[in-house]
């Protein structure tokens, strides 16, 4: 088992930045992805961005060229910094792990309100 650690959430105008990370509680040695898929309501949940292990990223097309994922300076971590974030961006925000059929890990998920 592996528990995801999210943080970051939370009220932001139009135009404005936030930033999520995501820790997980231990190291996975397999390849492995770990991001980020978001829920609106009413709506599916979608990808926002992923990285493999390798390093490989990978982007919902809604934010290509708006939010960025990387690894973060703690270990089995991840974050994403969002930039020029708009209202469609609200939605609530879930770490994601995963490295087989078997081993896929959601965090509890944070809220990111997008509003003026």
């Amino acid at each position: 088992q592996v528990q995801l650690m999210e943080s970051g959430g939370g009220l932001v105008q139009p135009g404005g930045s936030l930033r999520l990370s995501c820790a997980a509680s231990r190291t996975i040695s397999l390849v492995h992805f770990m991001g980020w898929y978001r829920q609106a309501p009413g709506k599916e949940r979608e990808l926002v961005a992923t990285i493999q292990s390798g390093g490989r990223t990978f982007y919902g097309d809604s934010v290509k060229g708006r939010f960025t994922i990387s690894r973060g300076s703690a270990k089995n971590t991840v974050d994403l910094q969002m930039t020029s974030l708009k209202p469609d961006d609200t939605a609530v925000y879930y770490c994601n792990l995963r490295w087989d059929p078997r081993n896929n890990y959601w965090g509890q998920g944070t809220q990111v309100t997008v509003s003026s």
